[in-house]
């Protein structure tokens, strides 16, 4: 059967996932009668709710007699290390560029990435009707970004084809009007220019996993490219471990993919990508191959390491129990066991003596993903403010950075310029062009904890951020990142009262309603000045017998702040937590007790001022 491997890569928010199911529709995938929802590769609800591809996904369908198996990859930063990857699987590539925005910084990423693999690219200019599109600009920026990667001579002169995925047309011609029905010269383009797969017919088994995939019942499943040979079922293969220590295993499922479906086979060719189950211990990078031919494992797959941690806890408010159903250490512990057999860039290990692990992720996204997973599978737990991971790089300590591109309206530039340079950013470059500016930075990924929802109200919500890992550097010694006004703490327990509430609204913003259930420890607002302010807010109004001459008034209150799961993990302090329950977020102090918190504080302000004046001596 002629085969075809390819990835489609691009952008966050540039339409991969929307391209994969116009192509499935017109391929004949579905039946003509099927109701087929937008987005239908987004399986995943907070995918959906998001609008971002979290999990890479595989799906295939037959265009006349050639199988063309495509992964649909994650645009997003934190999940980039699955995009390299995917690269191994795979022989080529759509690259996806928005024709209004034209080339973004995770562009250059996957482009780079396609590069050092040695993927044949097809550009693929989508959203081509959008207003004030321009398709010719865009293809003159790729060419540019290929040419600052050092491709090769022979892929300048790449092949183009215009789409509209959401309108599910295409064409060869940069003109909207030149759009057609249909993905055709999609699949035409594919079938021409991408090389069928690098593998050996009648040599031995050889496959390398590069995804994980997890079920409870045959634990680890492997998925990538089989590069040589056949598998069957029940069939004995030897795994070579990254470290060159081997293990037989017996093939106790393999699955190949279809339209939306995973298919369970006895048999599984070369070229085709499939999915293996049978030895739990399996891991990305290793070598499968038939007993005896040891000799020729491939190269390891690189897996990006962790940039950012958090603690995860057992809840110990006073309400844990209420809400959860999974509250104990050894659950959670077990959950936390069981994404890692999945997700490659996770790492946790338990805090000794503690009911608390150190989870280590690529980014804020990565891990406020796993969390709100849990919150929905009914995990209740606890979480501190992300921090990231130093590294000793030859003796010095360092820590990550990232490139970060800002557009935003011109009369925002003031703010969000002075704003990143107290946290450490370096202006790389900067454009103006009709009112709008582009300016990029360096920062270390510490100063950009806690800024995005900053910078949604510096720009009134008109600003468009991105970032990337860039690299280790020496560490930036200054404090960045940590808030820089106070909170309102609850002195009781019990419901808050619209009367407390109003007396408290003049010393800040609430984050709670009327009727709220708080604890003494509980943050209930932000204090407008840079110092902590605890309050009662479930006092109730005083009952007299006396009546009073007017009529009492109706309690007028202002919104609270609204605070989202990504909002509260961005707004705590280090001596902060975020509590998480399956209906509830709740920020609290790490010392409940009012008066010990007192005593703690004055303790370490104590310790500032005396290692602050040996200095000066």
């Amino acid at each position: 059967m002629d085969m075809r491997n390819i990835a489609i890569i691009a952008h966050v928010d540039h339409g991969k996932t929307t391209l994969v199911n116009a192509l499935l529709k017109n391929s004949g995938t579905f039946r003509d009668n099927e109701a087929v929802m937008d987005r239908v590769m987004d399986s995943n609800p907070q995918e959906r709710e998001r609008g971002i591809t979290i999990l890479a996904k595989t799906t295939s369908f037959m265009y006349g007699d050639t199988k063309i198996n495509i992964v649909d990859t994650p645009g997003h930063a934190d999940f980039g290390g699955e995009v390299e990857r995917i690269m191994h699987m795979v022989d080529g590539c759509l690259l996806l560029v928005d024709a209004f925005e034209g080339t973004m910084p995770q562009t250059r990423f996957v482009l780079k990435n396609a590069l050092e693999n040695h993927i044949k690219p097809i550009v693929v200019i989508n959203k081509v009707d959008r207003p004030n599109a321009d398709p010719a600009k865009a293809v003159d920026e790729v060419l540019d970004l290929f040419i600052q990667l050092g491709a090769p001579d022979d892929m300048l002169e790449f092949p183009v084809v215009y789409t509209s995925a959401l309108n599910g047309t295409s064409s060869y011609d940069d003109k909207p009007e030149s759009q057609k029905p249909g993905m055709d010269p999609v699949f035409e383009t594919i079938i021409k220019e991408i090389p069928s797969p690098k593998c050996e017919k009648e040599g031995p088994f050889r496959f390398q996993p590069a995804l994980l995939d997890y079920n409870e019942f045959v634990g680890r499943i492997g998925i990538g490219t089989i590069r040589g040979g056949s598998v069957k079922v029940g069939e004995t293969i030897t795994d070579i471990h990254i470290d060159g220590t081997t293990k037989d295993f017996k093939v106790m499922k393999l699955y190949t993919f279809m339209g939306l479906r995973r298919i369970e086979v006895n048999e599984v060719g070369p070229g085709d990508i499939c999915a293996i189950a049978g030895n739990p211990e399996m891991n990305v990078g290793e070598t499968f191959t038939t007993p005896g031919f040891l000799d020729n494992p491939f190269p390891p797959l690189r897996v990006d390491e962790p940039t950012l941690q958090m603690e995860f806890g057992t809840n110990s408010s006073p309400l844990r129990g209420q809400d959860g159903k999974f509250v104990t250490a050894r659950v959670i512990e077990d959950r936390l066991y069981q994404e890692v057999q999945r997700d490659v860039s996770l790492r946790f290990k338990r805090i000794p003596n503690s009911e608390t692990w150190s989870v280590a992720g690529r980014g804020e996204l990565h891990l406020s993903v796993l969390i709100e997973t849990m919150r929905r599978e009914g995990y209740e737990l606890e979480v501190s403010k992300p921090t990231v991971i130093i590294k000793e790089i030859d003796g010095v300590k360092c820590e990550p950075y990232e490139d970060v591109q800002i557009d935003v309206p011109s009369e925002f530039i003031g703010d969000i310029m002075e704003t990143l340079g107290n946290r450490g950013g370096q202006v790389q470059d900067m454009i103006e062009n009709n009112g709008q500016t582009r300016v990029q930075y360096v920062i270390p990924s510490r100063g950009l904890l806690g800024f995005v929802n900053n910078f949604l109200t510096l720009t009134k919500g008109y600003g468009i951020i991105n970032h990337t890992f860039k690299e280790y550097r020496p560490v930036y010694n200054h404090v960045v990142g940590e808030r820089q006004l106070g909170v309102l703490v609850s002195v009781d327990k019990g419901a808050s009262t619209p009367y407390s509430i109003e007396k408290i609204e003049d010393h800040g913003t609430m984050f709670i309603t009327p009727g709220t259930v708080c604890y003494e420890g509980m943050i209930v607002g932000e204090h407008r000045y840079p110092v902590d302010l605890a309050v009662n807010v479930t006092a109730a109004k005083p009952q007299t017998n006396v009546r009073s001459s007017n009529k009492d008034q109706t309690v007028v209150l202002k919104s609270p702040r609204k605070m989202t799961l990504e909002a509260c993990l961005d707004y705590i302090n280090s001596d902060e937590l975020v509590e998480i329950t399956p209906s509830a977020f709740r920020m609290r102090k790490r010392i409940l007790s009012t008066p010990d918190r007192k005593k703690f504080d004055a303790k370490k302000k104590a310790e500032a001022e005396a290692m602050k004046e040996a200095l000066q001596n």
